[in-house]
Order: C-alpha cells, then structure tokens, then sequence
C-alpha cells in the first residue's frame, strides 16, 4: 500500500502556502492539484476524487466548503489560524475534518498527511467492508423473497423452499441470488 500515489486538491489564494506544500508532497507519492477559490475548487471536487482535500480557510471563519466536502471518501484537512483554532476546530470536528495551526512548520504537517494517508486507508477497508454487507443483504432479501413465493405458490415450507434454491443453484452451477432472481420473475 505505501507504493500508492495520493491524490490531494489544495485549496489556497496564499501563494507561500501552496509552494510550501507544494514542495513537501512531491511526486511520485503525492499528486496535488491547486484551486485558488472555492468555486475552482468545488467543481474540481464533484469531477474527481481526491484522498486528501487541504483547505485553507483564510480568515479562519470560511468552513463551508470544508464542511461540504466532508461528506465524501476524501480526508480533509483545514488550515486556520491559531487564534481561531479552538473555535474552528469545535465547530468541524463532528464532520471528520482534521484541522490545523497555520503557519505550520514541515515537520508537524508531514505529520498531520501522514495521519490523513492512515485515515484514508481504514476509509477504504470500511468501505469494502461496507460494500460485502450491502451485497449480503441484498442476496438475503432476493433469497427470502423467492422462498417466499415458493411457500405461497408450491405450498412448501420455509426449510424446503429454502433447500430447493441451495440445491437448485448448486446443481445449476449458479449464484443463489440469480436463481432467485428466475424464480421471482416466475411467480410475480
């Protein structure tokens, strides 16, 4: 995993910031996109997704695109202004935003996307995982629908209906759900 290049959108009109981070997350890693405003950059947000979003809120008051992306699969960070971090940071914590002092020096950045790279990896062991449940349940409700109208249209029990798709598929060599799949599409 640590061979992966992570994508990162910087969202910053300070150009002193985006050299600066710019130079810390070099390629072959890392491959960071600048947006000078938050338009730039929303658009830019809704035509790729990035596994890190740094925003840097300017006044320290301006959380909203913050706020608007974090409800994707991207780790954000935002960057404020120390006299506005307890604040800040109160008020965004509860959408999963990681933030941070501005000016920062490298060492505790590298430290912070190090963390957001951690982040993004249990995202997407969550999110498979999140996936394998949904299938489940969908191949759960496809089976219990066809048992259903085998039990309504056969007269069998709950047992048989249930030993007919398992042997049924089995001998068919096909996936319970596509047999169950025939058999809703029979008796509906």
């Amino acid at each position: 995993m640590t061979a992966d290049v992570h994508s990162v959108l910087l969202v910053s009109k300070d150009s002193k910031i985006i050299s600066s981070i710019t130079t810390m997350l070099m390629a072959p890693i890392f491959e960071v996109s600048v947006a000078n405003d938050f338009n730039e950059a929303r658009r830019t947000a809704k035509e790729r997704n990035y596994n890190i979003i740094i925003v840097d809120s300017g006044d320290g008051f301006d959380t909203d695109f913050a706020i608007d992306v974090s409800d994707s699969s991207s780790t954000v960070l935002l960057m404020v202004s120390p006299e506005h971090f307890d604040q800040t940071s109160y008020q965004v914590e509860g959408y999963g935003i990681l933030t941070i002092t501005k000016p920062f020096d490298a060492f505790y950045f590298y430290n912070m996307i190090k963390i957001s790279i951690a982040v993004q990896y249990k995202i997407q062991v969550l999110t498979s995982q999140t996936v394998k449940l949904k299938e489940k349940m969908e191949e759960i409700r496809l089976v219990n629908r066809a048992k259903m109208l085998l039990m309504q249209n056969l007269n069998m029990s709950e047992a048989d209906a249930h030993r007919y798709i398992e042997k049924e598929a089995m001998n068919r060599c096909i996936k319970r759900t596509n047999l169950s799949e025939e058999i809703i599409k029979t008796y509906s």
